[in-house]
């Protein structure tokens, strides 16, 4: 493994856990908060235009320094699941979070219950226009908001119902070891293990993986029965018809939208993942492949490792490009001690880019083993900073992207990536080694995660007759994977518990589909892209991507994309998306 990779530096929030300005900064949060509430709960709706934005904008000062303290505690859990003392703080910190932040619900609560004419009203004084786009947001909740009383509640015991539930399950995934070739490993060096070029090594980590979530069976299936058990009670309080359409309206996002998409891939895993996992099959010499080969390098690959400089290098060259604003918005993250990308003990396997708040910056987090993948998981999460730094001057509450957009910048991203190293070769052997990559994160980024989509879609509809067991949980997985992947990838008993490291389950119910919506919309992007390059007018979409990233929260995912003349509601924009994989496919096809 690469011995450079950085570790992050959280000075630029607080110096340590026993930093005074934490303690500072919640004690200002906290009697802010109490006084913004005397003095309007209850009362909101007598505020005329400008007193209103004040409020809002008092609102938003305070929900940005809490989520400094927040994020900061958030942070230090992530790269030390594991310590007592970090996991302790991190729970104080989002207890205190949930008190102050139940103090004041009642901004958002009076604001989504005013009247339409009421609020027309008030929109039409330039103070609090600006706010607009955040106001439609906070007022497509009101049909699914409860009491004031009962909103507060919820959000005060948070931390020891749901939170406590999520705390769990990290903390679990986090401490696992798996037994792998006398040695007890990492969740993440498991996973990693998992594309390994020798197939032994493969085989075992697959056992491992398999046996270990198997002993964790039971604990795993409790969190996941009272996480989905807590999420149907309170949908049927508020009134949501279907498990996914909190995320949906959450998400900002049309439920057939949503639908669609789901619909156009599922009609389409024949032509994808069936296709291609045969082929990869033909090519390891086989009918089949065992699921721990799915991600498999192919058998000529040289097994290139990259070092962090090469991957950084690559990554900044890809995004230069393409926009050397872009470059510049990454290059302090290398340079400023904003990434953690060492893999260790207690460390979280996965990867994410914080945004943090608007008036501070964002933090990366992976872990960088120097394969080929890593190198487009640091372009991915890359893509997410960008974004977020762009998005930085909308403010607080208007920064925050939707799911529906928020994979956009990371996903394309990814692509220049790609491109680079692609183009980068002439190689013809390299060149299908790299569109096989490829196609595989796109499989497993849109079919797999749709997969994932419908496995959460039955297990929450079929959690409304009773507690499943452990058994009826693998069932379904087995049953939503098989139907995905295809008969090339061959899946047994040993498969049945892996449904158990996945955190998007516990951490955000249905998040998994924008993984699949941002993935076709960039190929949508990316051939528009193309086509503006080929008629001399690709400054005009840097300028128009440029502007998409800018304006964060403030334009719905339909907006946005009409100005590149696409309309996610068209069906015919998802199989533009998954045209294209399936056209480097035949492109596979072709070179084999």
């Amino acid at each position: 493994m690469p011995d450079s990779s950085p570790i992050w530096d959280l000075t630029d929030l607080y110096a340590d856990i026993e930093d005074k300005a934490i303690v500072n900064d919640l004690t200002w949060c906290r009697s802010a908060a109490e006084e913004l509430s005397g003095k309007w709960t209850g009362r909101l709706d007598e505020a005329d235009a400008k007193t209103l934005a004040g409020v809002i904008a008092s609102y938003e000062d305070i929900l940005e320094r809490l989520g400094k303290a927040g994020s900061h505690a958030q942070l230090l859990f992530a790269a030390n699941t594991t310590d007592a003392d970090i996991a302790r703080h991190s729970q104080s910190i989002r207890e205190a979070g949930a008190e102050i932040g139940s103090l004041l619900l009642f901004v958002e609560l009076e604001i989504a219950a005013m009247s339409q004419d009421h609020m027309d009203g008030l929109l039409q004084v330039a103070e609090l226009s600006g706010w607009q786009p955040w106001l439609r947001r906070v007022r497509a909740m009101a049909p699914y908001q409860l009491s004031a009383d009962m909103e507060r509640m919820l959000a005060e015991r948070a931390p020891t119902g749901r939170g406590a539930w999520v705390r769990l399950f990290d903390e679990t995934a986090a401490s696992m070891r798996l037994p792998f070739r006398g040695a007890d490993v990492t969740e993440a060096e498991i996973l990693n293990s998992l594309s390994s070029t020798d197939g032994d090594e493969r085989r075992e980590a697959g056992a491992s993986l398999s046996m270990v979530l198997k002993d964790h069976e039971k604990l795993l299936s409790l969190v996941t029965n009272t996480l989905v058990k807590d999420k149907e009670v309170e949908d049927r309080w508020r009134g949501f018809a279907r498990p996914v359409a909190s995320r949906n309206l959450d998400n900002d996002v049309d439920d057939a939208v949503v639908d669609a998409l789901v619909s156009a891939v599922d009609s389409r895993n024949a032509d994808l993942a069936h296709r291609y996992y045969a082929l990869k099959a033909g090519w390891m010499g086989c009918e089949t492949l065992d699921w721990w080969d799915r991600n498999a390098p192919l058998p000529d690959d040289d097994d290139r490792l990259f070092s962090w400089d090469e991957a950084q290098q690559l990554v900044l060259d890809a995004f230069a490009g393409f926009d050397p604003q872009m470059a510049d918005l990454a290059t302090p993250f290398f340079e400023r001690g904003w990434i953690d990308a060492a893999p260790r003990a207690g460390k979280s396997s996965g990867a994410f880019s914080h945004p943090v708040t608007p008036s501070t910056h964002p933090y990366i987090l992976m872990n960088f083993s120097g394969k080929s993948r890593d190198v487009m998981t640091l372009a991915h999460e890359m893509g997410h900073g960008i974004h977020q730094r762009l998005a930085a001057n909308q403010g607080y509450l208007m920064s925050d992207t939707p799911l529906t957009l928020a994979e956009t910048a990371s996903v394309f991203a990814e692509m220049l990536a790609f491109r680079r190293l692609v183009d980068g070769t002439e190689d013809p052997a390299v060149r299908r080694r790299l569109l096989a990559g490829k196609v595989e994160d796109m499989l497993n980024t849109v079919v797999r995660q749709i997969a994932f989509h419908n496995f959460e879609t039955r297990i929450h509809d079929a959690r409304r007759q009773g507690e499943l067991t452990s058994d009826e949980i693998s069932d379904i997985w087995m049953e939503t994977q098989r139907a995905a992947l295809g008969p090339a990838i061959r899946t047994g008993d040993d498969y049945r518990p892996i449904w158990g490291y996945i955190p998007h389950f516990v951490h955000t119910p249905f998040y998994v589909y924008a993984y699949a919506f941002g993935d076709c919309l960039v190929n949508a992007l990316w051939q528009n892209y193309q086509a503006s390059v080929k008629q001399g007018e690709g400054d005009q979409f840097v300028e128009k991507y440029r502007h998409l990233l800018k304006a964060g929260g403030t334009e719905r995912y339909d907006v946005a994309l009409a100005r590149f003349g696409l309309d996610p509601r068209d069906p015919a924009f998802w199989s533009m998306g998954l045209d294209m994989i399936s056209g480097m496919i035949d492109e596979l096809e072709g070179l084999a």
